[in-house]
């Protein structure tokens, strides 16, 4: 009798260890989908016997997953071309289906009698698709497991959904770069803006101009902590460094895969000291020797403006046109903000140029740079993209407007029939505090909580039901890395606030609700943290919005 009772304890303990890991809940992902739906079927159970299956469109993002689930689980499944006709047993399919799934970007998933399916029209609902499945799976090594029976119907809200990374301030290993383009992908973000230029350095292979990258590319000292601290301090240490061509390449195959667009910006007609540094003819004073910068905030305080003379304009056409051969992106940044006037003011040489060609102003010079460059764009089939002050004076509709101010401004551009990208400082500049706690690690100044992004709405009060809300494309945080020296200071100061802006720009607004997005979050995302390795702000349920007004 004691013996039956042993036998049938050991078969039970062993029934239990050798299962297949229960599935995880569709109700914890992150972002939120647009519709889940429970079937009343078995778990797929997924095994060493399961095969990836794919349509031809999809025979790279076939492997990503492959290797996605194998660094997941630790389990390695085939990958084998779909057969049309034939019924597949045992396996995840990713199949091309425009009818099924027929919004851009969207997919269908569904999992249910032995199954996993991934329906989409493009690679971008593909990669999605697979993060969410990614999401029903074991976050742990694992012989098999089983996935929920469900349906997800699946798309983004806005279709600009943008994380912006500067490498000017501090530079990042390539690593380093391709781990934040995973962390975009897993976000469901489709664009990577690269800040690639500025006042303290040059970071991008330019091989008509080398002295960008033997000369601007390096700076002889940086400061210690804030800006505005007195006496200022610097580190000596000559810093630098910048991406060959073969390194972009590389990048930009690499977020291809994950269905990422990569935007790189070359900051003009300011922001140029690192320019001017190499190419001292370019500046309003030819004559002069320049550094490149080795503090922030040059604004009004030193000169980094590019002078409008022919060697100038020639620099930057060819300048743009191979950073336009380079990158596959539709899309070019070209900076524009932050120009200052006075060194334009105090130079004989600008006055008698915006003289000679009828320009109101300075600002008008301002323009007429935008322009040139556009110009050049177009004719490489680009558009361009500037920040909010490019719209300082008259310019072309086709530029697109990153605004970085309030929704005033954002619902301004629409109203002249910009295309408007949403980033404006608060609450979406990620290198602001997350607390106020002043032992907290240094950030630029402002407070942007947890909660602030997370209730953002890109779309302007003042837009909404309005024909030129068509015009809000989406939305971007920032991160501009002054006080950001190291990979794990970018982690923790964009987590978890890139995960909430991966629900803002994703979710439907109607359904966001910031208590299940908390939990959500602590469910499925900050277990991914750890298993990433990344540092993230861990008080974010201690600090918000309403905490600050008291």
């Amino acid at each position: 009798m004691r013996s039956n009772f042993f036998r049938t304890l050991i078969i039970l303990c062993l029934s239990i260890i050798l299962a297949p890991a229960q599935a995880q809940d569709a109700s914890d992902i992150v972002p939120k989908p647009q519709q889940v739906i429970q079937l009343k079927q078995k778990p797929v159970e997924v095994d060493h016997e399961t095969v990836i299956y794919y349509d031809s469109p999809y025979a790279v993002q076939a492997s990503y997953l492959k290797d996605l689930l194998q660094a997941q689980t630790g389990l390695a499944l085939r990958v084998q071309p779909l057969q049309k006709g034939k019924k597949q047993k045992d396996a995840i399919i990713l199949q091309h289906a425009p009818e099924a799934a027929n919004k851009k970007e969207m997919y269908v998933l569904e999992s249910g009698n032995g199954t996993v399916s991934i329906k989409a029209q493009d690679v971008n609902g593909i990669v999605y698709g697979i993060q969410t499945l990614l999401q029903l799976v074991p976050l742990e090594n694992e012989k098999d497991f089983k996935v929920d029976a469900v349906k997800i119907l699946d798309y983004p809200t806005f279709a600009y959904r943008g994380m912006h990374l500067d490498v000017v301030r501090h530079f990042f290993p390539l690593e380093f770069v391709k781990k934040y383009i995973d962390y975009l992908a897993f976000h469901k973000f489709n664009n990577f803006h690269w800040h690639l230029t500025d006042d303290q350095g040059w970071r991008i292979e330019i091989k008509s101009y080398p002295k960008l990258n033997s000369i601007s590319s390096w700076r002889d000292s940086t400061l210690i902590g804030h800006f505005k601290s007195e006496p200022a301090r610097y580190d000596p240490t000559r810093y630098g460094g910048y991406y060959t061509q073969d390194d972009v390449k590389e990048v930009i195959q690499y977020a291809k895969v994950r269905g990422i667009n990569i935007i790189p910006e070359i900051d003009i007609p300011g922001h140029s000291r690192a320019t001017i540094a190499a190419y001292p003819e370019f500046s309003t004073h030819p004559d002069t020797t320049w550094n490149v910068a080795y503090t922030w905030g040059m604004y009004n305080r030193q000169n980094n403006v590019l002078a409008p003379r022919p060697e100038t304009f020639e620099f930057l056409k060819t300048v743009f046109g191979e950073v336009a051969d380079l990158f596959p992106s539709p899309y070019i940044h070209i900076g524009g903000d932050e120009t200052s006037k006075l060194w334009w003011k105090a130079s004989p040489q600008a006055q008698e140029f915006i003289k000679k060609h009828n320009l109101k102003d300075e600002k008008g010079l301002q323009t007429y740079f935008i322009e040139q460059v556009s110009d050049y764009l177009k004719a490489k089939n680009k558009k361009v993209i500037g920040w909010h002050e490019i719209l300082e004076g008259d310019l072309d509709t086709s530029a697109v407007v990153m605004n970085w101010a309030d929704d005033k401004n954002g619902a301004a551009a629409a109203m002249r029939k910009h295309p408007v990208i949403m980033t404006p400082g608060k609450p979406l500049y990620f290198d602001h505090y997350q607390s106020q706690n002043p032992n907290d690690s240094l950030a630029i100044h402002g407070y942007n909580p947890l909660d602030a992004v997370y209730n953002y709405n890109p779309m302007p009060t003042a837009l909404r039901g309005k024909p030129e809300a068509r015009f809000i494309l989406g939305a971007q945080g920032n991160v501009w890395t002054e006080y950001m020296g190291s990979p794990a200071k970018v982690e923790y100061m964009v987590f978890p606030r890139m995960t909430a802006l991966s629900e803002v720009l994703w979710s439907n607004p109607q359904n966001k609700n910031y208590q299940d997005f908390l939990r959500r979050l602590e469910e499925t995302v900050i277990p991914r943290y750890k298993r990433w390795g990344a540092t993230y702000f861990k008080d974010y349920r201690d600090w918000t919005i309403d905490k600050a007004r008291q």
